[in-house]
């Protein structure tokens, strides 16, 4: 198109022209800086809880049931204080098997580099989980009725060899470390994650260092 074409005076079209260029590279220029942060999965930004997922979640959370989010919520509240990435869901190795399976299946191709599973009583979750990804798996028991968390707890820790998950401690201490491991392994190659956690144990060593009885 010429200058002049659109029936605007030359100095004009070339301003409204300008102008139009300078919004399109600002555009692109943040869609790229975007682009970036999410490849690096460090957001500086709080989950909507209506999803709680994250473009291009790094770390998945799942657990068994809706009940167990209140445990579950600590690893999720870690994760965002850290700004990473990630998304959390329910579904049950053996209520929803399909999805289970198609959830892990998928994982990595969904930008996935992490997925913590929860799951109570017979906790196959995280097995499941873990047979049918490569990537890591990282288990959290949840405290259960009937034995107080400690079949939750073999089910998830006792795997056969050559299907591995990593298993954490029973309920809210679990949900929490579960979180800071997975920052730790994402942090091996996001020197700003590294900074944080850094930061992190720091900041509570601080606080042990500072206590005082009364």
């Amino acid at each position: 198109m010429r200058i002049g074409d659109c029936g605007l005076p030359n100095a004009d079209l070339e301003n409204a022209i300008e102008t139009q260029w300078k919004v399109t590279r600002m555009a692109r220029a943040k869609k790229k800086a975007s682009s970036q942060q999410v490849r690096e999965g460090v957001l500086e930004i709080r989950n909507p809880k209506s999803e709680i997922r994250n473009p291009s979640p790094l770390v998945a959370v799942v657990m068994g049931s809706k009940s167990d989010w209140e445990v579950m919520r600590h690893a999720d509240q870690t994760l965002t204080d850290f700004g990473v990435a990630h998304e959390c869901r329910v579904m049950s190795a053996h209520r929803s098997p399909a999805l289970a399976t198609e959830f892990a299946s998928d994982a990595a191709s969904r930008g996935n580099e992490i997925i913590i599973a929860a799951a109570g009583g017979a906790a196959h979750l995280a097995g499941v989980i873990a047979a049918h990804t490569v990537l890591p798996v990282l288990g959290v028991p949840m405290k259960s009725e009937a034995l107080n968390g400690l079949d939750s707890l073999l089910s998830t820790v006792q795997m056969p060899a050559g299907i591995p998950v990593g298993t954490l401690a029973i309920g809210k201490a679990g949900a929490v470390n579960a979180a800071l491991l997975a920052i730790a392994i994402l942090a091996n190659s996001r020197p700003q994650l590294r900074k944080k956690l850094q930061t992190f144990r720091q900041e509570q060593e601080k606080r042990v260092r500072e206590t005082a009885l009364e």
